[in-house]
């Protein structure tokens, strides 16, 4: 049990959450923002007194009904959900298995995507192979060792990862990436490579270090992705993530964003593969 993570992390939530998204008024004479710890006990059905103590480092361990208690009070995600319990020294979850081995349904489905760009990842951000496309796009990214295998640490630590995406989405990358990681961290269980990760980010990335201690967590699902390639500019895409069933491994896949010319320039991209 992290008792100072935890505490930190109750006080966020219960700061973000407004009085009007749980059907409390607002009086007068609040000041504070987000809900009160009284609040937040009572729509928990405990005492202000336990709350309190959970919040200040003082509680022993708690159970995993009364955790479930105040994820409800919270409001919380599953992501955040399994980060409570995490904290809390459970597990909603068995941790998963970080094997380096590609998964063959995914390799499978891999080897056949030849017209638009495709990744297999781990959910610490590890590329384990990649498409000609890909390879096109990125670079050889299963090519790194160490930390810099996850490009969760390049984005934070190497400026040339940066310079693959456009300046004006670095803040939200920035949020989604450290978002991603606590997620993973929470599901996996004591790994030492993601809690070295977070430890080295820590210390070298004062980005990283603010944007941890709002405690986002999110698993990062299907979204919008600009690249900036060096020859045909910024190329748009909808990514979509096909996991395995533990959602350790997997499949990224990339595809034209509808309305841009995305596709005039994947063509040019996938006619350079074949030269």
């Amino acid at each position: 049990m992290d008792r100072a993570e935890l505490a930190d992390f109750l006080r966020t939530r219960r700061e973000s959450i407004q009085p009007a998204d749980v059907g409390i008024s607002v009086g007068q004479r609040r000041r504070a923002p987000g809900l009160r710890r009284e609040e937040v006990a009572w729509l928990a059905g405990m005492s202000t007194d336990y709350y309190a103590r959970l919040e200040q480092q003082r509680a022993v361990q708690p159970s995993e009904q009364i955790l479930i208690a105040v994820a409800r009070a919270l409001r919380l995600t599953a992501e955040e959900h399994a980060h409570l319990f995490r904290l809390a020294g459970h597990h909603a979850a068995p941790p998963r298995d970080r094997s380096q081995q590609i998964e063959p349904a995914l390799l499978r489905v891999l080897d056949r995507l030849d017209d638009t760009p495709a990744m297999i990842v781990t959910d610490i951000a590890f590329t384990l192979a990649q498409n000609a496309l890909a390879t096109a796009l990125f670079g050889d990214e299963t090519s790194y060792t160490g930390l810099a295998r996850s490009s969760y640490y390049r984005w934070f630590t190497d400026d040339s990862a940066r310079a693959l995406s456009p300046i004006r989405e670095h803040a939200i990358h920035s949020r989604l990436n450290v978002a991603g990681l606590r997620a993973a961290l929470s599901a996996g269980g004591e790994d030492p490579t993601a809690t070295t990760m977070v430890d080295e980010l820590l210390r070298r990335s004062p980005e990283f270090a603010s944007l941890w201690a709002e405690h986002i967590v999110a698993e990062r699902l299907g979204d919008e992705k600009t690249v900036i390639h060096p020859e045909l500019g910024e190329i748009e895409f909808d990514c979509q993530p096909l996991y395995l069933e533990n959602r350790a491994q997997a499949l990224l896949v990339m595809t034209p964003r509808a309305g841009s010319n995305a596709s005039e320039k994947l063509r040019l991209l996938q006619l350079s593969t074949l030269v």
